[in-house]
């Protein structure tokens, strides 16, 4: 059996750089975004106006992803700034997976801009697996106008973090015999999946490298972060538990999310937002005539810090009521209580078929939901969104 082989690959910068290649495409002459100081950035006023993508010159003024364009500015007076234009991004994803789609066996697209390829057992087909990355690689800027990053290695994990070394347009690999030289020696905060939070209690504890990470006490870690201390200790060690999951692509996904004009911080008001996500979501799943069984909430809160919790459902569904209960107990699991400044709900792992575990009192229930919900959306397709209205949603009457 042929030795896994895993290769990530993630656009660079691909707001920026799907902005630039559009701009390039239909004038020649145009100004390159990539070789300026520019960012991609939202609408200020409705408190979108944060960096969604940088170039590489912008980022050696210090600006990062996520912070707000007036700081931007401020750190780079002549910065150039692209609205953006989501229409033109998910055009461009779906070229760049198909041409993954085209090479690679299996994939899974993990999010807009990247994806691992499952490679394993290709070698008779496509030779040394370095040498054909940098020809996909350079395959994507010939067809596409953009670059990616390729990190290869025996699982997700590694091959992740290979992808994330020296940008732009490049090929690395982090294979299990090169974690010693190529991963220990990098700061703690490199490694996939410690958070700000995480990290600054590991340096308290004494730990700067992923090398540290990896020699340290593995049950001392689980004491102090209990399962998350397994995964930090695995990760440093490159032991992945996740193996590649393939979605067949009928199983897309539905989502929904908010970045909110002033900060939230009572769990009131932010129930009613997670409500109003779930309603949009739950209506795009049943306008597909689709069904769910994934639900996940993100949360950014106003320090820009980002978490997120999912949790798969014992039964498919489509009711609104259904998805804003796992909603709100996700969100119960993963708000502390930090101001929110973004709200978003997912959905994953759709397909057409219904299959429900009910007891004989749920099963009238959510039926009943179910055939309500649809003709709410007929409604509201009709004769538009606030022709119905949850009372909730409504305002209270003030007093004369």
């Amino acid at each position: 059996m042929a030795n896994p082989l895993i290769f990530h690959v993630d656009v660079n910068s691909a707001f920026l750089s799907w902005e630039s290649a559009d701009r390039l495409k239909k004038n020649p002459a145009a100004q390159d975004l990539r070789l300026i100081n520019a960012v991609i950035g939202g609408d200020e006023e409705m408190r979108h106006g944060v960096v969604l993508a940088k170039s590489p010159s912008a980022k050696k003024y210090g600006i990062m992803t996520g912070e707000p364009l007036a700081q931007a500015r401020k750190k780079c007076p002549n910065l150039v700034i692209a609205p953006p234009n989501h229409a033109l991004y998910v055009d461009y994803s779906k070229k760049f997976i198909h041409i993954l789609e085209e090479v690679a066996p299996k994939i899974e697209q993990c999010s807009i801009d990247e994806a691992f390829c499952d490679m394993t057992g290709t070698g008779a087909l496509y030779g040394d697996p370095v040498i054909f990355a940098n020809k996909l690689k350079d395959r994507i800027y010939r067809e596409l106008g953009f670059t990616v990053n390729i990190g290869i290695s025996t699982n997700k994990l590694l091959a992740k973090m290979a992808s994330d070394f020296k940008k732009p347009n490049l090929v690395h690999t982090l294979f299990p015999e090169e974690i010693p030289t190529k991963l220990w020696p990098l700061p703690l905060e490199d490694l996939f999946g410690i958070g700000k939070s995480t990290a600054k209690r590991l340096h308290a504890m004494g730990f700067t490298t992923i090398g540290d990470l990896a020699h340290a006490n593995k049950q001392y870690l689980l004491s102090n972060f209990k399962s998350q201390g397994e995964y930090i200790w695995n990760s440093a060690n490159g032991i992945a538990s996740a193996e590649l999951t393939f979605i067949p692509p009928a199983n897309k996904g539905y989502g929904n999310s908010i970045t909110l004009p002033y900060d939230v911080t009572d769990l009131d008001t932010a129930n009613k937002i997670l409500l109003s996500l779930c309603e949009t979501v739950g209506a795009r799943v049943r306008a597909d005539e689709a069904y769910v069984s994934v639900v996940q909430v993100q949360i950014t809160d106003c320090n820009f810090a980002r978490h997120s919790r999912q949790m798969s459902l014992p039964s498919t569904t489509n009711v609104t009521e259904k998805i804003y209960s796992c909603a709100k107990k996700l969100f119960a699991d993963c708000w502390d209580h930090t101001p929110i400044r973004l709200l978003g709900v997912s959905t994953s792992k759709a397909s057409a078929d219904s299959y429900e575990q009910y007891n004989l009192f749920d099963q009238d229930k959510f039926e009943r939901l179910s055939k309500l919900n649809s003709a709410i959306d007929k409604i509201r397709s009709r004769y538009g969104d606030d022709s119905i209205k949850r009372a909730c949603f409504l305002e209270p009457e003030e007093n004369d």
